[in-house]
């Protein structure tokens, strides 16, 4: 069976990754093969193209997609064939028409979300949970410090934290975008390019500073962060937009407060399938619920991704970015 996708064949910038025609075989006995309606797009992408997080080259790329089963293999039970579903896990390759899966990394898409809606949130959503709910779970009461609010990830955790009661400084680029953060329960926003956001943090909670900050930027902002944080907070940096984080000595963390500094990793919180059921089932809970709403803002055709790679990396998108298939 012959498809379009995009394979890598070198780490680099956008144009660097290549729109073929490629065989697909048939699924092996653990393995769905799934027919694409959306894939999302995800920084985690932009990391695997660079060379930020190395691939066996040449490869596939994208981690997040929906479509119909098209065929099952002989030991899949759990699926059959026409089930709508969604992933959001390696091995990459959801830049494609169709492709093959293990199926422990599937989930059922439920009645009340559409393809596009899954393809768009559950990496993203999945992301949240474990931040706030795993990771360092908030209280109710709480002001928590959110980089990068206006992002996909950030506008998620701005709604499922002010469902919990919890309020939320977000740093964002522009005055657009923060209004759209505060549209989405972003309680203060900081407008990073023109104010230093550990002041502005400390004039919001009164010098006491937050039990945790949310940092998926790195490099640029991590240092400062500490200086947020009050005594025995906990650093959460579970991105590198900017870069790879400066290495820190533990004293300085003891200085600053006896503080904690932990750099998680979705995929090791749904390592197992029960852990992966568990994720994704809270986040579609929490879309039942309407703690938090797909935010689609922009959508390409799956052959227009360089476009797209270049728009998220040059701080021209907000909420998320979905591919048609």
């Amino acid at each position: 069976m012959k498809i379009n996708a995009i394979k890598i064949y070198e780490p680099g910038g956008p144009d660097s990754m290549k729109w073929e025609t490629v065989d697909i075989k048939m699924p092996s006995s653990n393995e769905v093969l799934i027919k694409h309606t959306f894939v999302g797009l995800n920084y985690i992408d932009t990391y695997h193209r660079s060379g930020l997080y190395p691939l066996p080259l040449p490869s596939g790329i994208g981690m997040e997609g929906s479509g119909i089963i098209k065929e099952i293999g002989s030991n899949v039970t759990k699926f059959k064939i026409g089930d709508r579903v969604v992933y959001a896990s390696p091995p990459p390759g959801s830049y494609s028409q169709a492709r093959l899966i293990p199926a422990e990394k599937v989930i059922k898409i439920p009645d009340f979300i559409k393809d596009d809606e899954a393809a768009s949130i559950l990496l993203k959503g999945m992301t949240v949970e474990y931040l706030i709910k795993r990771t360092y779970k908030v209280k109710k009461g709480q002001t928590v410090l959110f980089h990068a609010a206006a992002g996909g990830v950030g506008l998620l955790a701005c709604q499922w934290l002010n469902s919990l009661g919890v309020k939320v400084i977000g740093t964002v680029g522009s005055k657009e975008k923060a209004e759209l953060a505060e549209k989405h329960g972003c309680s203060h926003t900081i407008l990073y390019k023109e104010q230093d956001f550990v002041s502005k943090v400390m004039e919001i909670t009164n010098g006491k500073g937050v039990p945790v900050v949310y940092d998926g930027v790195g490099k640029d902002t991590m240092e400062k962060g500490l200086d947020c944080l009050s005594p025995l907070g906990m650093m959460v940096v579970f991105g590198n937009s900017s870069g790879n984080a400066n290495d820190i000595n533990p004293g300085t963390l003891a200085k600053k407060g006896s503080l904690f500094l932990t750099r998680p990793s979705l995929f090791n919180y749904v390592s197992t399938r029960e852990d992966l059921e568990l994720s994704s089932n809270d986040v579609f809970n929490a879309i039942k619920n309407n703690y938090i709403k797909p935010n689609i803002n922009y959508r390409y055709d799956l052959e227009q991704v360089v476009q797209a790679h270049k728009d998220l990396e040059n701080r021209k998108t907000t909420g998320s970015i979905v591919f048609k298939a």
